[in-house]
């Protein structure tokens, strides 16, 4: 097992050929697919063809980053994924940040730990300078995480069809998410710097009531 990073709760890996049933189990679920094709499942096809094969290559395209699997250290259960790497013609300093979780962890802040972990990596160890991540402009939940990992809303937009296969998704077309916008969050590394320096002062004053 090739571990990229581990959190308190989590640790991310590479994929490998055999969680092919993992990730089908993931797509599966309408809950999980609802804001990104209706709720329609991606057939275990595409995933062994395609999608499996797109999150292996993302190693190689830019040395650190990647798609990664999300293991939950206590019971070893494959959680989800996180997607951390730059965008197809995007400028290497910009990394796009992603997740997907199964829905029996929903809640638990595993999203808004990997994510914290993925940002303090990107800015502290591989360069990066500047993060961003989209969702629907409906997903709460998702947006949520985004705010609590230190992105900010930073534009509305419409996503495209073919902007969601080129990131393996299996779209068609659902009129109730075709009606609304989507939402970007970013994060520049002097604003995360700044966030950083507040904590830790925040923590030293606490600690200096105790």
């Amino acid at each position: 097992m090739q571990v990229y990073l581990t959190t308190a709760r989590l640790t991310l890996r590479r994929f490998t050929e055999a969680d092919v049933d993992d990730l089908t189990a993931l797509d599966s679920d309408p809950a999980v697919m609802r804001w990104l094709n209706g709720g329609v499942p991606t057939p275990r096809a595409v995933i062994e063809r395609e999608i499996l094969p797109r999150f292996l290559r993302s190693y190689q395209r830019h040395a650190g980053y990647g798609v990664w699997a999300a293991i939950e250290r206590a019971s070893g259960d494959f959680v989800g994924w996180f997607s951390f790497q730059p965008h197809d013609g995007a400028d290497p300093d910009e990394i796009g940040l992603g997740y997907r979780l199964r829905q029996p962890v929903w809640g638990k802040g595993y999203a808004t730990e990997g994510a914290r972990a993925l940002i303090r990596k990107g800015f502290t160890e591989l360069g990066a300078q500047h993060i961003i991540a989209t969702t629907y402009q409906d997903n709460l939940a998702s947006r949520r995480v985004m705010e609590k990992a230190g992105l900010r809303l930073t534009r509305t937009f419409r996503l495209t069809p073919d902007a969601l296969i080129a990131e393996g998704d299996t779209f068609i077309p659902s009129q109730d998410l075709w009606d609304g916008d989507d939402v970007e969050y970013a994060l520049w590394r002097a604003d995360w710097e700044r966030q950083e320096a507040a904590e830790c002062e925040r923590s030293q004053g606490d600690a200096s009531l105790r």
